[in-house]
C-alpha cells in the first residue's frame, strides 16, 4: 500500500478548502451528478469491487454485493430522489413578540469533511457517509483501513478517476497516516471503528472543536425466549453471526437461552450451520476469513479458554475459523470483550429481568435482538437502551433507509443513513427576515409596552 505523505496530505486540505470557499459545492445540480457520479463509480466496476473484498476477506459475491454494493445503490437513489426536498427552506412560526418577523431554518454543509473508515465492511463503510457528504454538499478525505488493502487501493484508484481530488480524495497510510489527519482542523470527522480508537479521535476533534460522528461497536445482545419460534430464531441468528465470518458490528455478539429450550435450539444452530456452510466450513464458497493473524490469535486464545459445544477447529495460515458455538457464564473471559469474529456463546436464564439487568449494568450496544412474543420485545425496546433494536430478525433495520443507524453512549455517538446522513454532514441554521417598513418600539429602551406583553402574551 502507497502510503500518503504528510505533505500530500496538507495540500489536499488546503485544495479542498479553496474548492469548498468557491461555492461549487452548494448547487442541487452539482450535487446531484455528483451522486449519480457515485452511483457509475459503483455500477461500472463491481466486478473489481467483488475481487478486492474477496482478496481481503474472502467474501463471496453474493454475499458481497447484498452487504456492501446493494447498500449504496439504494442509498444513492434514496438521496437522489429526496435530496431537492431535503434541500428546500423550512418555514418554521414565528412568536408575536417578534412580529412581523418571519423565520426559517436553512440547511448549509459543514465544509471540508474527514471520513475515517474500518476494514469489515471496507467498501460499504467507506462510501455509505460519502453519500451524506455529497448531498450535503461538502468535500471530502476518506481514509480507509490499512488492514484491507487490497480494498482500500481500489477505493484509491476510483476516487482519484472519477472525482477532483481538490473535491473527494482519499489517503492511504497507517495509524500515523490517521493521527495526522486528525491535526488538521477539519469541518467534521466521520469515523467507523472501536470504541478505543473512538475515544482518541474524539480528543483529535476537541483540540479544533470539530463536530464528529463516533459509528463504534459493543457487545450486541441476543434474547431467544422459551416461547420463540427456535428454527426461524437459530436460522435467522446463524445467518446474521456468522456472515462475514462475524465480523460485523451489529452481529449477535452472544445469546442469552432460555434455559428450556436451550438444547433444542443448539441442536437448531448446529443444523442451519451446516446447511449455509456445509460439514466442512473450510470448503465453503460462502464462509469467510478472519481480516489478520493479530485478529486470528485474539480470536483463538478465546476458543482456548473457552466451553466449546460445536466447532472450534481452526488453520492458521488459511485464518480460517470454524463458526464456533459455546456454552458461557457472565463471567468469563469472552464476555469482557466485543467478540467480532465466528464464537457465539449461549448464556442460560430461567427470569428475564437477569437479562436485563446484565445488560442494563454494562456499556450500551449497537444493536440488540429479542426472539418471542412481540409485546415483550416491545417492553424490553423500551427497557434496555441500544443504537437498534429488531423483534424476531436481526441485522435487517441497517437496511431500512428510513431507519438511523448508530450507538448510543459506548457504541458510538450521531446517527446516519438515508435524511440522518444528509442530516449530520449539515448545520441547521436559524434564519429570520426582519421588513423595515415598521419598528416595533418596545422592544427599546425603556421597553415601553412591557408590562402588556407580561400580562397579555406571555403567559
Amino acid at each position: 500500500m502507497e502510503i500518503t505523505s504528510n505533505e500530500e496530505i496538507a495540500l489536499l486540505f488546503e485544495k479542498q478548502k479553496s474548492f469548498f470557499d468557491a461555492q461549487q459545492t452548494k448547487s442541487y445540480n452539482f450535487r446531484i451528478q455528483q451522486l449519480k457520479q457515485l452511483k457509475r463509480l459503483i455500477k461500472e466496476n463491481e466486478s473489481l469491487i467483488y475481487e478486492a473484498l474477496y482478496l481481503d476477506l474472502k467474501k463471496n459475491k453474493d454475499e458481497a454485493f447484498f452487504t456492501e454494493i446493494s447498500i449504496l445503490k439504494s442509498e444513492i437513489s434514496y438521496h437522489l430522489k429526496n435530496l431537492k426536498k431535503w434541500m428546500r427552506l423550512q418555514s418554521v412560526s414565528t412568536p408575536i413578540t417578534l412580529w412581523p418577523s418571519k423565520s426559517y431554518i436553512q440547511n448549509e454543509p459543514l465544509g471540508v469533511s474527514l471520513i475515517i473508515s474500518p476494514w469489515n465492511y471496507p467498501f460499504q463503510l467507506a462510501l455509505a457517509p460519502l453519500i451524506g457528504a455529497i448531498s450535503s454538499g461538502c468535500c471530502a478525505i476518506i481514509k480507509p483501513s490499512e488492514k484491507s488493502k487490497n480494498t482500500s487501493n481500489l477505493i484509491a484508484n476510483l476516487i482519484s478517476k472519477y472525482f477532483d481530488a481538490s473535491y473527494i480524495s482519499v489517503v492511504l497510510g497507517q495509524a500515523e497516516t490517521a493521527q495526522y489527519l486528525l491535526s488538521k482542523p477539519f469541518d467534521f470527522i466521520f469515523f467507523t471503528g472501536n470504541p478505543i480508537v473512538g475515544k482518541i479521535v474524539m480528543q483529535a476533534a476537541a483540540q479544533n472543536l470539530t463536530p464528529c460522528v463516533l459509528e463504534l461497536g459493543g457487545k450486541s445482545p441476543c434474547i431467544v425466549d422459551e416461547d420463540a419460534n427456535l428454527e426461524i430464531a437459530a436460522k435467522r441468528i446463524v445467518w446474521g453471526k456468522w456472515m462475514n465470518n462475524g465480523q460485523t458490528c451489529i452481529a449477535p455478539d452472544y445469546i442469552f437461552i432460555h434455559e428450556d429450550i436451550k438444547e433444542t435450539f443448539i441442536q437448531n444452530l448446529i443444523k442451519y450451520i451446516k446447511i449455509f456452510y456445509s460439514d466442512k466450513p473450510e470448503n465453503s464458497n460462502f464462509y469467510g476469513r478472519i481480516i489478520d493473524e493479530q485478529a486470528f490469535a485474539r480470536l483463538n486464545d478465546l476458543i482456548i479458554h473457552s466451553n466449546v459445544v460445536f466447532g472450534g477447529n481452526t488453520n492458521a495460515s488459511q485464518k480460517f475459523m470454524e463458526p464456533t458455538v459455546i456454552c458461557s457464564e457472565i463471567n468469563d473471559k469472552i464476555m469482557e470483550q466485543e467478540i467480532f469474529g465466528p464464537i457465539l456463546p449461549l448464556i442460560s436464564f430461567s427470569i428475564i429481568e437477569d437479562c436485563t439487568k446484565y445488560i442494563n449494568q454494562n456499556p450500551k450496544p449497537l444493536a440488540m435482538y429479542y426472539f418471542g412474543k412481540e409485546s415483550i420485545g416491545k417492553d424490553l425496546s423500551m427497557i434496555c437502551s441500544s443504537g437498534g433494536f429488531c423483534i424476531n430478525d436481526v441485522l435487517i433495520h441497517v437496511a431500512n433507509q428510513n431507519l438511523p443507524l448508530g450507538g448510543v453512549g459506548n457504541s458510538g455517538l450521531g446517527k446516519y443513513h438515508g435524511k440522518e446522513s444528509f442530516n449530520v454532514f449539515s448545520n441547521s441554521k436559524a434564519v429570520m427576515i426582519s421588513p423595515t417598513f415598521i419598528d416595533i418600539p418596545m422592544k427599546y429602551i425603556p421597553y415601553k409596552g412591557i408590562e402588556f406583553i407580561k400580562k397579555w402574551i406571555i403567559k
